[in-house]
């Protein structure tokens, strides 16, 4: 049976059009992304350009497409946010935290700590909604199951790692295999699999659904201290302190290249969303590109002159960055490699940075207790986050980039507020209202 349309999805970041369709009884989505779309695009060219190359399209759809396109220009069109007032100050947890991550509607945060506990916060009212109890050790990875928001892994010092449910709080499974302890873990995006990184050199795959283990990737010389799936859910990348980083099938478990280069332990890695380049950064002072499909390393970063520790590409994978131990971070155009700007201005080492999903601001956190909001366009810094009286170390967006989260070592988190902010709790589009999809057409 041939397939049938049913409904336009619109995804703003990164910008694309998710098709709904029916085949044979089942409802499919089919993902069209426009990751180089810009307001200045011609929109009757890119509109003709879909409805030939996508089959499920004809062209009597062409209204409810342009009205999607020029929706997705719009919202790039929207004012940016310049400046961020201090909303919440949550005086988290007992002992030192590790990690603080929104769920995607930014509604909810988690945190991280050395007290063994997780605990969940509603971010408009920095209110404590539960903690997530029972780890003999250090919390310290965490991560909710985005986009669905419905569950909560933590990794810990005690070699295992629980799956939670995120609005109840209650523990669904227990996952032990490790031999020491988990310091990184990752939801794939279809959040059937959890993949969970170990000081034993191993990584582990386990099913969401029954809590089993799926696969060990055994491959590393020493401990893996950042993982990552890409948007298919189909490969994974491991960086380890042996200076390698390696590419995994998730459903065979077999290592497909390792990436090998570095010379130094590897810190960070990353997908593009296309997941065509994977960026590594290390304790070299270099940051590298990879070619996914051949394992090739395409271009070798310098300039930094002291530790890089954490890399990031941005939503649409067309700009990436660098953050070293030098204080600055190098922000670098994807497709030319040209370092486009120089981040001046920390009296510190950056440990953590991150992108809006705009990909138009940056914030990095720094040891010198401040972290900083830059425009990618002009390198230029808008703000000092100030207010932390010891190093920041975890700083993140909300989906819609009104909100940002820092935590720091003086056991505090902050949450700080766009003056412009519109996310407010259940407001259409805001973190109440279903991220994501703008419903738009139906048959």
């Amino acid at each position: 049976m041939a397939a049938k349309l049913k409904k336009f999805l619109l995804r703003y970041y990164p910008p694309g059009i998710i098709l709904q369709y029916e085949r044979d009884g089942a409802m499919k989505q089919k993902p069209i992304d426009l990751l180089d779309l810009t307001p200045d695009v011609d929109v009757e060219v890119l509109l003709s350009q879909i409805i030939r190359q996508e089959p499920l399209i004809s062209e009597n759809r062409r209204p409810a497409l342009r009205q999607l396109i020029h929706r997705l220009i719009d919202k790039m069109l929207e004012q940016q946010h310049h400046s961020f007032t201090l909303f919440k100050v949550l005086r988290a947890h007992i002992l030192p935290l590790t990690n603080c991550a929104f769920n995607k509607s930014g509604d909810r945060f988690i945190t991280g700590s050395y007290d063994r506990t997780c605990k969940v916060w509603n971010t408009f009212t920095g209110e404590e909604i539960f903690t997530l109890e029972g780890h003999k050790n250090v919390v310290y990875a965490i991560a909710f199951n985005n986009p669905y928001g419905d569950k909560i892994v933590t990794g810990s010092f005690d070699k295992t790692c629980k799956l939670w449910d995120a609005y109840t709080g209650q523990l669904y499974y227990t996952l032990k295999g490790h031999q020491t302890e988990i310091v990184c873990l990752s939801f794939n995006p279809q959040s059937t699999i959890i993949a969970t990184g170990s000081m034993d050199n191993t990584a582990k795959l386990w099913d969401v659904e029954t809590g089993q283990e799926r696969a060990t990737l055994q491959g590393h010389r020493a401990e893996i201290v950042s993982l990552g799936f890409n948007t298919g859910g189909d490969l994974i990348v491991t960086g380890s302190f042996d200076h390698d980083s390696r590419l995994w099938d998730v459903r065979t478990g077999q290592c497909v290249h390792v990436l090998s280069g570095h010379r130094g332990e590897v810190s960070s890695t990353q997908f593009n969303y296309a997941g065509t380049l994977v960026v590594s950064g290390s304790i070299d002072c270099t940051s590298r590109l990879w070619d996914v499909r051949s394992g090739r390393c395409l271009s070798v970063k310098q300039g930094h002159t002291d530790e890089v520790l954490d890399v990031a590409f941005d939503s649409a994978g067309t700009k990436f960055v660098s953050a070293s131990a030098d204080g600055t971070a190098r922000l670098y155009h994807t497709l030319t490699g040209v370092c486009n700007h120089t981040l001046v201005g920390h009296e510190g080492e950056i440990s953590k940075v991150a992108f809006n999903p705009q990909g138009t601001r940056l914030i990095t956190a720094s040891s010198d207790k401040t972290c900083r909001l830059w425009d990618c366009d002009s390198g230029e810094c808008l703000q000092v986050l100030e207010g932390h009286t010891d190093e920041i170390f975890s700083c993140a967006f909300n989906y819609e980039g009104d909100f940002i989260i820092t935590g720091s070592k003086d056991n505090t988190c902050r949450i700080w507020k766009a003056l412009t902010a519109s996310s407010q709790p259940g407001a259409p589009g805001g973190p109440g209202a279903r991220p994501q999809t703008a419903f738009s057409y139906n048959d």
